[in-house]
């Protein structure tokens, strides 16, 4: 392992018992588990993100971040998932997948003018280097690649 890999830690919250823990995403295949409730913490799929925890799971990721801003009740955003499921699963350990739902997370729409959804955007050292809106699945595969 290099040194690099050996230095990629992200802050998660648990799906489970909402404890935020400290993460090695270059282990992300050892299949992690919450310091609280030893549930697994799956990293081979996006990871949901509110707005009390994305400062600390996105902007201060050490590792490039895709982030799905979507809502429950949107069609295309439904159309967007499986590609986004589908990336978390191919660049596990490279890239952290995460969704943002926008309802649930106005601030954090409202601050990267979220005016459309989907809304799919890289972030790299906390600041935002790529952004698709709509169903962009060849475009978005490109940034994420480039990202990885």
């Amino acid at each position: 392992m290099t040194t690099t890999e050996a230095q990629s830690p992200i802050t998660l919250r648990c799906a489970f018992c909402s404890t935020q823990n400290r993460v090695d995403f270059a282990r992300a295949a050892d299949r992690p588990k919450c310091g609280e409730c030893s549930k697994p913490m799956r990293l081979d799929r996006p990871v949901k993100v509110a707005q009390d925890d994305f400062d600390a799971t996105v902007l201060k990721a050490s590792v490039p971040v895709l982030v799905d801003f979507y809502a429950d009740w949107c069609g295309p955003c439904k159309m967007v998932a499986p590609l986004v499921d589908e990336l978390a699963h191919k660049h596990m350990g490279k890239v952290l997948v995460t969704k943002v739902d926008t309802d649930r997370a106005p601030e954090v729409a409202a601050k990267y003018d979220i005016r459309s959804i989907p809304t799919l955007i890289i972030f790299r050292d906390g600041v935002e280097v790529e952004r698709s809106m709509g169903f962009e699945p060849e475009r978005v595969r490109a940034f994420v690649e480039e990202a990885a």
